[in-house]
């Protein structure tokens, strides 16, 4: 079975401001909603223009388990991404930068954070307070 990690009552917003062109290059992965500390610490992925969306390659610790991803994302809504083979992905927040992405689901099947680098402390808790207040259980986001 797979693990929720947000009420699937609550509402869910995307960010609307998201510009999709602004996420190309390289993303590390700095925390994930985990049912269980352990498994996998992290991961990477590289976002470049591809027709019709982006091409997304890399791994993702989604729940303790390393994930490979090699995928088209399209954008189909504000903030919203359908992913090959995923549940869309919605980009929750993204800070004025570019530099972090809080990434979800409206089933709460996963969760995620991206940085361009090293995630300050203060950016990560404020992705920590977006998924809160989209329905995601507080606890859960394991810092990598």
């Amino acid at each position: 079975e797979t693990a929720t990690f947000r009420d699937p009552e609550a509402p869910i917003w995307s960010a609307a401001a998201f510009a999709p062109a602004q996420v190309t290059g390289r993303w590390q992965q700095v925390a994930a909603f985990t049912a269980s500390p352990g498994g996998c610490r992290g991961g990477a992925i590289a976002v470049a223009p591809a027709p019709g969306g982006f091409a997304i390659k890399g791994t993702l610790c989604l729940d303790g388990e390393a994930r490979t991803v090699d995928a088209l994302a399209r954008p189909v809504g504000p903030g919203r991404l359908s992913v090959d083979g995923q549940a869309d992905w919605w980009v929750l927040w993204v800070d004025s930068g570019y530099r972090t992405l809080a990434v979800g689901t409206p089933d709460g099947q996963f969760g995620f954070v991206l940085d361009r680098g090293a995630i300050p402390k203060d950016r990560l808790d404020a992705a920590a307070e977006i998924f809160a207040f989209n329905g995601y259980t507080s606890g859960r986001l394991q810092p990598f």
